[in-house]
């Protein structure tokens, strides 16, 4: 990834977050992976857990808890890692603008 590409990361993840959120899979390890990447503390972690959430409204919280680039940059690592490839895809390519 280049310095530039990786700048508009955070910027990409909030201008899709309501297509993300519908694609994102949150009951399949992700969690974990974003909690041991340190994307997400303890706390955040049940946060996100905690209650009956649907699997969208899961997403949308995670997302909510992204704020900077180096957390978007792991965010990839752990959706790369949980077989979600197409979600990064969709993020580094702008939607598929680019």
């Amino acid at each position: 990834m280049f310095p530039d590409e990786e700048t508009r990361l955070l910027d990409s993840v909030v201008r899709l977050k309501s297509r993300l959120s519908d694609i994102i899979e949150t009951n399949f390890g992700l969690l974990d992976e974003l909690l041991s990447l340190e994307v997400l503390s303890h706390r955040q972690y049940n946060k996100v857990r905690a209650g009956d959430k649907a699997t969208y409204e899961r997403s949308e919280a995670v997302l909510d808890m992204l704020t900077s680039e180096q957390q978007c940059v792991r965010f990839l690592t752990a959706l790369q890692r949980t077989g979600q490839q197409h979600v990064a895809n969709v993020i580094t390519q702008n939607g598929g603008e680019n």
